[in-house]
């Protein structure tokens, strides 16, 4: 059985310890929620702070240049590329998680549309030609985040296509010559179960089919190589692993040879001024910038991409300390020792356990269900100071959910022994049943 004096040294042993210094961390609180709001960098007030008193308050207008404001979204790109496997130049930072997807979910379809010879360019050998069927679907899993969902219904029917939604063991099978577009995310948001970004994207591709991947649970979390599994079109947000500060910008990726293509100067619907390839000339027509800039649309959000910088010069620190492989090492080693002291203290109150315990099946989070009580129990906890958060099951397949992120950055292995501690706890005395702690807030 791993004991408190077991947890203090690993603690103790851990290389990756002195990131922690970098964030502003309350007293009293063990933080696992990284996976939906990561926490504040330490230098992210005096950054921010700087931007308004010095290049906005002094410098104005000016500071676009002067202060390099007009390149901060692909300065911020190239410095979050490496975390997600893109080359440089091929991310920017900009808009929100939903807004990006709009515009490379909107790419896609137009790739694969039947009469469009892009299509041609991405599949492999062997994959369908011109006699293949019309491409009638969209394809999604039931369980993807629900504004991707959201986003991706309102697209389908704009352009009259299905929107097929699936388990995700049905999902290869379905990759058939009639699908237009498989959109999914790596890590998923309620259970943590991590996709094989390269075997599916392979098998789709096999039918032609265009791939748009949502690395909002993976990046920063998860080492993750785009290029490498051959995807086409990648987003993600800014204010979970990143801590780039609640509702910070997102990022885009699409890969070369899509986002140099010249032949289709609309294939984003955004176009607007950020993305042109002259902006500051001010013609009438539209004329796309190169690359990945073209992917940009109204003016930027300075005030908060100097703040998601802060997030992002961590991980420059964690570089020096062996970089993602290192990151995911002490992830899977905090969630491992999660699972184990639940199942050591906190067994027969009925809880299960959602995420797999396979390594290259789950991101950085761990997700219990419980039949009865899940978000009292979640509130309990926060109420001790053990911040997780809670999800709605659907009344079927899917339960309600503790969820409980695990960032390595600063999260450490005497936290997780008490918060499973105040687990036990709040289980064992029924604190979860009293009413207050059964009142639903607007933010679950």
């Amino acid at each position: 059985m791993t004991t408190l004096q077991d947890c203090r040294a690993m603690d103790a042993q851990d290389p990756l310890r002195p990131l922690r210094a970098h964030f502003s961390l309350p007293d009293g609180v063990i933080y696992l929620d990284g996976n939906s709001l990561g926490v504040a960098p330490k230098a992210a007030a005096a950054r921010v702070a700087e931007v308004v008193e010095q290049e906005w308050t002094q410098g104005l207008i000016r500071s676009w240049n002067d202060a390099g404001w007009v390149e901060l979204p692909q300065r911020l790109g190239d410095q979050l590329a490496p975390l997600i496997g893109a080359g440089p130049g091929e991310v920017v930072c900009t808009d929100t998680t939903s807004i990006n997807l709009y515009k490379v979910l909107s790419a896609a379809l137009n790739l694969a549309r039947e009469d469009s010879p892009t299509r041609q360019r991405i599949v492999s050998a062997d994959a369908p030609g011109a006699d293949a069927p019309a491409r009638s679907k969209g394809l999604s899993e039931r369980s993807n985040v629900p504004t991707d969902l959201y986003i991706a219904e309102g697209l389908c029917r704009e352009r009259g296509l299905e929107l097929v939604l699936l388990e995700p063991e049905d999902i290869t099978a379905a990759l058939q010559d009639d699908v237009a577009v498989l959109m999914l995310t790596h890590v998923n948001y309620r259970t943590g179960a991590m996709h094989d970004m390269a075997a599916i994207t392979a098998a789709a591709h096999a039918r032609g089919i265009v791939c748009v991947w949502d690395l909002a649970h993976s990046a920063g979390a998860v080492p993750v190589d785009l290029h490498a599994a051959g995807a086409d079109f990648a987003v993600g947000c800014g204010y979970k692993y990143l801590n780039g500060g609640p509702g910070a910008p997102a990022f885009v990726w699409v890969h070369p040879r899509h986002a140099d293509r010249t032949d289709l100067p609309f294939m984003q619907p955004l176009s607007g001024w950020f993305g042109h390839a002259a902006p500051f000339a001010f013609t009438p027509d539209y004329q796309p910038a190169a690359g990945i800039r073209r992917f940009l649309c109204g003016t930027q959000p300075i005030l908060s991409l100097s703040a998601l910088q802060c997030g992002l010069d961590v991980f420059d620190a964690a570089q020096q300390l062996g970089g993602m492989a290192a990151l995911r090492a002490k992830s899977l080693a905090l969630t491992d020792l999660f699972i184990a002291l639940v199942q050591e203290r906190c067994a027969g109150h009925g809880l299960g356990l959602a995420t797999p315990r396979a390594h290259a099946a789950r991101g950085s989070q761990v997700c219990l269900t419980k039949d009865e009580g899940a978000y009292a129990i979640v509130q309990a906890l926060i109420a001790r100071g053990v911040i997780g958060d809670f999800r709605k099951g659907d009344g079927g397949r899917h339960q309600d959910i503790l969820r409980f992120g695990f960032t390595p950055l600063y999260l450490g292995f005497e936290e997780v022994w008490h918060a499973v501690e105040h687990l036990r706890q709040v289980l064992e005395s029924a604190e979860w049943q009293r009413p207050e702690f059964n009142q639903i807030n607007a933010v679950t």
